[in-house]
């Protein structure tokens, strides 16, 4: 372990020594060699990309009718409007129908809860009629009943006295008094039945009656409730079959511009035109705020990490050019696949002054500014080469050139900032690996010492 610490070291000092002193190839240099002049300019660090106008406040007009519907009218897209105008109109045949239907059924319904509120009526008459009339009217019949019985037996236990007292003075035999107790005994299991017929009627007849009286006015009740509650819902399917007919129409709620839902976010959504079909929720028309518009783009994965919200943009529309800021940077990238080319890019939204002539969809030409460096020293991108060791150019000194190790700062696509190993008046050479061979056997033989050097230490 300690030899290939020793060994590493050992690399990483010589390449620092290489990097130091870089061998100065002192060639005689082509005449027609591409040169760039080393300046001092002002550097602006951007990204530019292609992006389409659109209202920060979109007001949606939506399909407010359920299931699939048919247009029958449509107004034309980019119309200006009034409040109240005509926009779109639905197909109406199946909702009329559907009226029809549901008003039969609400009407048989309402009967049925009629007829049932009259059977929870009759319930309770039924209850007070037994209350107050039929059991009174039963009980006071038993008791006369038990009047009469309980005078018979008076009746006939005087009779059985009296026979009996006149079989003792031999005017009357003993089956006149065997008659008579027979007549007695008769009075009295009369007397007994009425009695009992009394206490059955107040202990077990009325409450049998009551809890039946009761039971079919709850059942009354209970079915009552139900068409009431079919009768509601009859009325609210019926309501709302009508609120549809008038969704069918749909008229502007405010001046403005009326456009078509045409951008990424409604792309599967189908074709808003007549005989086109459309669902529930389903976004009809938009009516952009003209006041709040701004400009949607899509930024490269490579410079999103420098996109922040207020940086500065400068916008183009046609001859127009509009500064505005960076109102959001999406924290997620767009889904990538064939259909985009595999380009991974994540949605920015750049937020644009209150200006007039703005429509929704416009195309716009956005530019937005990362960084500015007034007065630096700039090599165009093409004329460095990136090595182990770092960047290096080929800079003409008289009638040769010779390569240099540089350092580089931020920069643009065309352009990067020098920071150390040039200075203005310097030329260097345009795509050096094209036009020099020595460049081209500077960074071969580079590759092959990196080559080598894995090789050795992949040995260890």
């Amino acid at each position: 372990m300690k030899r290939l610490l020793a060994i590493l070291l050992l690399v990483i000092t010589v390449a620092a020594i290489g990097f130091n002193q870089w061998p100065q190839d002192n060639s005689a240099a082509p005449v027609d060699l591409p040169l760039f002049p080393i300046s001092k300019q002002d550097l602006v660090v951007s990204v530019t990309e292609q992006g389409t106008l659109g209202s920060a406040n979109n007001t949606e007009i939506k399909c407010r009718v359920r299931g699939d519907n048919t247009i029958t009218f449509v107004i034309e897209s980019g119309t200006q409007v009034k409040k109240g105008d005509l926009l779109i109109e639905l197909e109406t045949l199946a909702i009329e129908e559907e009226i029809s239907e549901r008003t039969k059924f609400y009407h048989l319904a309402e009967s049925d809860v009629a007829r049932s509120a009259a059977d929870v009526e009759s319930a309770k008459i039924a209850i007070e009629q037994y209350e107050q009339g039929q059991f009174p009217s039963a009980l006071a019949a038993l008791n006369k009943a038990r009047a009469i019985a309980d005078s018979k037996l008076v009746n006939a236990s005087n009779i059985l006295n009296h026979t009996r007292m006149m079989s003792r003075s031999n005017y009357a035999n003993e089956r006149d008094v065997e008659e008579q107790e027979f007549a007695a005994d008769q009075a009295r299991l009369q007397m007994e039945i009425v009695k009992n017929d009394i206490d059955v009627l107040k202990q077990y007849t009325r409450k049998e009656q009551l809890v039946i009286l009761n039971g079919d006015l709850q059942g009354a009740i209970a079915t009552h409730e139900a068409n009431k509650e079919r009768a509601l819902a009859d009325k609210q399917r019926l309501d709302r079959a009508l609120a549809e007919l008038e969704l069918c129409t749909i008229r502007a709620e405010r001046d403005g511009l009326v456009i078509y839902p045409n951008s990424e976010q409604w792309e599967q959504a189908p074709e808003i035109e007549a005989g086109a079909t459309v669902k529930k929720d389903q976004t009809l028309l938009l009516m952009p705020d003209l006041n709040q518009m701004e400009v949607k783009v899509g930024v490269h994965e490579s410079v999103i990490d420098r996109m922040r919200e207020g940086l500065d943009a400068f916008i183009t529309l046609g001859d127009r050019q509009i500064v505005g800021k960076v109102n959001y940077v999406a924290s997620v990238a767009r889904p990538a696949g064939w259909w985009t080319g595999n380009i991974v890019k994540y949605d920015c939204v750049v937020g644009l002054p209150e200006l007039e002539a703005l429509k929704p969809g416009m195309s716009a030409e956005v530019q937005v500014i990362f960084a500015e460096y007034p007065n630096a020293t700039l090599i165009p991108s093409n004329a460095c080469v990136e090595i182990t060791e770092g960047f290096v150019c080929w800079v003409k000194q008289g009638d040769q050139v010779i390569l240099r190790p540089i350092k580089l700062g931020d920069g643009n696509a065309m352009f990067l900032q020098v920071l150390e190993g040039l200075v203005s008046g310097e030329q260097v050479v345009l795509d050096p690996l094209t036009h020099l061979p020595e460049a081209q056997q500077e960074v071969a033989a580079m590759v092959d010492s990196s080559e080598n050097s894995q090789f050795r230490f992949e040995d260890l």
